[in-house]
C-alpha cells in the first residue's frame, strides 16, 4: 500500500481524492491545507507520494515543494492545479516535481500517474 499525502486548500479536492483512491493500492495518510503545514507534516509522516496544489493561501505549492525537496531529495511530489501556465509547469519540473495533473482530474489519469511515479 503506497502512502499518500494530499496538500490542497480545498476540502472538496480532498474528498474527491478519498473517493478516487478507494479500493486502490493507495491510502491517504495525511491531508494538509497549506504549504507550511505540508513541510512540517512531511518531516513526520514521510509519505511515499505527495499531491501538491499550487495556489494556496500563504506559501504556495511550488515553494513548499522546493523546501521539501531541498531537505528530502527523494520526495515524490506531483503538482495538481487548475491554473497552470507553461512557465509554472517548467518551474515545477525544475524544482523536481514528478509530474503535473490538471484539475478537475480524471480518475484513470491520476491513478496512471501515481503508479508511474511510485514505480520510478
Amino acid at each position: 500500500m503506497a502512502r499518500l499525502m494530499v496538500v490542497d486548500d480545498s476540502k472538496i479536492v480532498y474528498m474527491n481524492m478519498v473517493k478516487l483512491l478507494q479500493d486502490t493500492e493507495f491510502e491517504i495518510v495525511h491531508y494538509c491545507r497549506s504549504g507550511e503545514e505540508a513541510i512540517e507534516v512531511y518531516k513526520e509522516v514521510r509519505p511515499d507520494l505527495v499531491t501538491m496544489d499550487i495556489i494556496m493561501p500563504g506559501m504556495d505549492g511550488l515553494e513548499a515543494s522546493r523546501q521539501i525537496l531541498s531537505e528530502f531529495p527523494d520526495a515524490r511530489i506531483i503538482m495538481f492545479s487548475s491554473l497552470a501556465y507553461d512557465d509554472t509547469i517548467e518551474e515545477a519540473e525544475k524544482i523536481g516535481a514528478k509530474g503535473f495533473i490538471y484539475k478537475p482530474f480524471e480518475k484513470e489519469k491520476v491513478l496512471c500517474r501515481l503508479r508511474e511515479v511510485i514505480k520510478g
